[in-house]
C-alpha cells in the first residue's frame, strides 16, 4: 500500500500495486462501531470515465449487521451481477475487533475472518491484475490495511 492512500472517517482508499494475482492476500483489520449498520470492502478497477466514482468491481463485500449477512457481488461494464449471500456463520460483532483476509486464488477470492473461512467468490472479472483499487468504509475504525 502507498503512503498516499487515504484513511479518513472510517473510509480507506488504497492502491494495489500491480493489481490482484493468485496467491496474493489482502488484510483488513479494525474494530466494529458500537451501533453498526453496515460496512463494505470493494476491489475495483480505476474509473474509465471522469464522472464515474469507481470502475468495474471484481469483489464487493457488503456486511449488514441488521440482517447478519455478508453479500458478495461484482460489477462488469457498469452492471451489477447476481449477489451471493450464503454464509455458514456471521463473524462480526458490535464493538469487537476483527481481522479479514481476502485471499486471491486462481478460480476465486477466499474470505477469512479471524482465521476462519467465511466464504468464497468465483472470479467474474478478468484480468485480475486490473483490480488495483481497495476501498473499505462503513461503521468501523480501521486499525490496519495491508
Amino acid at each position: 500500500m502507498e503512503e498516499k492512500d487515504k484513511k479518513e472517517h472510517g473510509e480507506y482508499k488504497g492502491e494495489i500495486k500491480g493489481g490482484m494475482r493468485p496467491s496474493m492476500k489482502l488484510v483488513v483489520m479494525g474494530i466494529i462501531n458500537k451501533k453498526p449498520k453496515s460496512m463494505e470492502v470493494t476491489l475495483s478497477r480505476p474509473p474509465q470515465e471522469e464522472e464515474e466514482e469507481e470502475g468495474d468491481v471484481g469483489l464487493q463485500l457488503k456486511v449488514s449487521f441488521m440482517e447478519k449477512a455478508v453479500q458478495r457481488n461484482a460489477r462488469l461494464a457498469g452492471k451489477w451481477g447476481k449477489a451471493e449471500n450464503t454464509l455458514s456463520f456471521f463473524p462480526f460483532a458490535a464493538g469487537e475487533s476483527f481481522k479479514m483476509e481476502i485471499v486471491c486464488e486462481h478460480q476465486q477470492f477466499r474470505i477469512l475472518v479471524d482465521g476462519q473461512p467465511l466464504c468464497g467468490f468465483t472470479h467474474r472479472l478478468s484480468p485480475l491484475a486490473s483490480l488495483t483499487a481497495l476501498r473499505v468504509f462503513g461503521d468501523l475504525q480501521l486499525t490496519k490495511v495491508a
